[in-house]
């Protein structure tokens, strides 16, 4: 079964990056990459076209719903996709596609809808309902990355659904650049409490963990907000710090949990998640680096993040792109991924020197 990469413009550099893994993993100059057309009319509405031949493939897509700088015109305007449209731009190639591929599978490495996977009152399961849109499409494997919760899959117990952690790709890349004194590796919530565990084994350090308590009477920007954050576990006096977390959403969670750990009399604070989001933008990250809150945060290529943020001083990314070829290659190749990875990660490595 041949090996096809579908790339969405959402995913456009990350893509790239993965073809050329994939092209050197199997020793080929041979691009795995399929032409895809997204096309816009006027109104908004939208279609796909492929122009590349597909016919008894392993079909990947891979989008990032999370890319905010992609704009098409609406009327006569620039209007930049939200995550639905991208949603929506995924499904349109699933369904386009799967008539004439062997086996379909999308790559979301940030999940959509993953913050809206459990019902409180009325609302809307929108992460279940758009896996099991997927799974209708013939889409036969979901692949994604640090879930925000992972028992999400319970919505489509029969369609193959991988969460991969770029944990050891996080980590490498903080080890590279910075010399760790002391560490103390801090879960910002009681929900990344085994995510902290995780970098401390790996880090042979204690973990510290925050408890957010939130006013259960009040909805603001749809939670409840938080009235204090409580903090349990090994002192911070003096010890260099490395919060964890899956994703920067404001990021304001973050920044009061670096100061109340400075109150505590912590050195350095690191920051390590799978997905910036900066969704209220820089400003406080900046005014928090000049005031030496923390010293670095460290993310992913995942997901998108502008130009004007990959410059700042403060900001380190994780290349994922080697990893995820690993994957799509073993995937495709019903080999152990467990194992291979290991195995074939130290074969790179020899082939970089």
């Amino acid at each position: 079964m041949k090996l096809k990469l579908a790339v969405m413009n959402s995913a456009k550099e990350l893509g790239s990056k993965v073809d050329l893994e994939l092209q050197r993993l199997n020793n080929t100059k041979d691009s795995y990459l399929v032409n895809i057309e997204e096309i816009r009319f006027g109104n908004g509405e939208g279609k796909i076209k492929i122009d590349s031949s597909i016919y008894g493939s392993d079909l990947y897509i891979l989008g990032d719903i999370g890319n905010y700088g992609v704009s098409y015109k609406m009327h006569g305007k620039d209007h930049f996709m939200a995550p639905d449209e991208h949603f929506m731009d995924i499904r349109r190639v699933a369904a386009t596609t799967k008539a004439y591929v062997r086996r379909s599978n999308v790559i979301m490495p940030l999940l959509y809808e993953a913050r809206q996977h459990k019902r409180k009152d009325y609302e809307s399961l929108d992460c279940a309902i758009s896996l099991q849109e997927l799974e209708r499409l013939g889409v036969d494997s979901i692949i994604t990355f640090d879930a925000h919760d992972p028992s999400i899959c319970n919505a489509v117990p029969e369609l193959e659904f991988d969460n991969f952690y770029p944990t050891n790709e996080i980590l490498s890349e903080i080890i590279k650049n910075e010399n760790l004194d002391n560490v103390l590796v801090i879960s910002p919530d009681m929900g990344a409490t085994e995510r902290a565990r995780v970098y401390a084994e790996m880090l042979s350090s204690d973990v510290g963990v925050f408890y957010k308590r939130r006013d259960l009477s009040k909805i603001v920007n749809g939670k409840n907000p938080i009235v204090e954050h409580m903090y349990m576990g090994a002192d911070p006096k003096d010890k260099d710090i490395l919060i964890v977390d899956d994703m920067i959403s404001s990021g304001s969670s973050i920044l009061e949990v670096a100061n109340m750990l400075k109150d505590k009399g912590a050195k350095r604070i690191f920051v390590a998640v799978t997905f910036a989001l900066f969704t209220d933008g820089i400003k406080d990250f900046d005014e928090a680096y000049n005031n030496k809150l923390f010293t670095r945060i460290y993310t992913t290529n995942l997901s998108y993040i502008p130009e004007d943020i990959k410059n700042r001083t403060w900001y380190k990314e994780a290349d994922i792109s080697k990893y995820l070829a690993f994957i799509i290659d073993t995937l495709s190749k019903k080999e152990n991924i467990n194992t291979l990875y290991e195995k074939k990660a130290v074969k790179m490595l020899k082939r970089e020197k």
